[in-house]
């Protein structure tokens, strides 16, 4: 038990314990993204939410842990790291972090503890299956690309250190989502909302459209203004969103 324990601290940040919490939302972040990502997001879903964001090895506070580049393997620790925790829980993830999700949640299902709500941000469903390769790009290249999806700033392109820190993680995490199949057959139990970006350049509506596909309970398509990281322009709306998905599924 107390390995367990200790694996949970190590993967899940509580920026706001909430001793009154009706639901537990697990938040898992973008690639090169970390845990602190959503920590707005905790503050504002109110008391009775609490969020644990799960931080990736390699990355700030796990900076000098090796990189994980498997999909399935990340989603294995994420749910050991879960398994001390009581109460419904639901799951949050934006762009790889809604395909960690994904197999988080099938994985609670197998352990008989189905997630309440799976909400997928951002991300093609997984049953779409498309080769980008940015894992093989040189580092300008890749550097563009974060550019692009809107995910970085002018800091990033002066700050040196703050590259050489930044590109492996990012490599490392563009090569696990290339590398990712979807091997589940079955729909999930657990009830799906997508959401998406209007002008999201690497993700179309239609195939975030495609995760209906995914569940056997209800599906909602939500799509906001913007690119990539619409949720930055819409923080106030989508944290009413996820409010709205929650709250049916909170325990009395």
């Amino acid at each position: 038990m107390k390995a367990t324990v200790m694996c949970s601290q190590q993967w899940i940040r509580r920026y706001h314990p909430k001793p009154e919490r009706r639901i537990t939302l697990v938040a898992l972040p973008h690639a090169g993204g970390s845990a602190s990502y959503f920590h707005p997001l905790s503050a504002a879903l109110g008391d009775d939410v609490e969020v644990l964001a799960v931080q990736y090895p390699g990355r700030q506070d796990r900076r000098h842990e090796a990189l994980v580049e498997d999909v399935g393997e990340l989603a294995d620790r994420i749910t050991r790291a879960l398994l001390p925790w009581v109460g419904p829980i639901a799951l949050f993830g934006h762009s790889m972090g809604a395909t960690v999700a994904y197999e988080v949640a099938q994985r609670l299902k197998e352990e008989g503890s189905p997630a309440s709500a799976l909400i997928v941000s951002a991300r093609r469903a997984p049953s779409v299956v498309r080769a980008d390769g940015f894992h093989e790009l040189d580092d300008d290249a890749l550097l563009e690309e974060v550019r692009v999806l809107g995910g970085s700033d002018d800091a990033l392109a002066l700050d040196e250190e703050l590259i050489r820190l930044t590109l492996p993680v990012l490599r490392s995490d563009f090569r696990a989502v290339a590398s990712y199949r979807c091997t589940r057959t079955e729909p999930l139990p657990t009830p799906i909302t997508a959401l998406v970006g209007t002008a999201d350049p690497r993700v179309t509506v239609s195939e975030v459209g495609q995760w209906r596909r995914h569940t056997e309970g209800d599906f909602s398509l939500h799509v906001f203004d913007g690119g990539h990281f619409y949720l930055a322009d819409h923080r106030s709306a989508v944290t009413g969103l996820l409010r709205d998905v929650l709250t049916p599924h909170m325990s009395r």
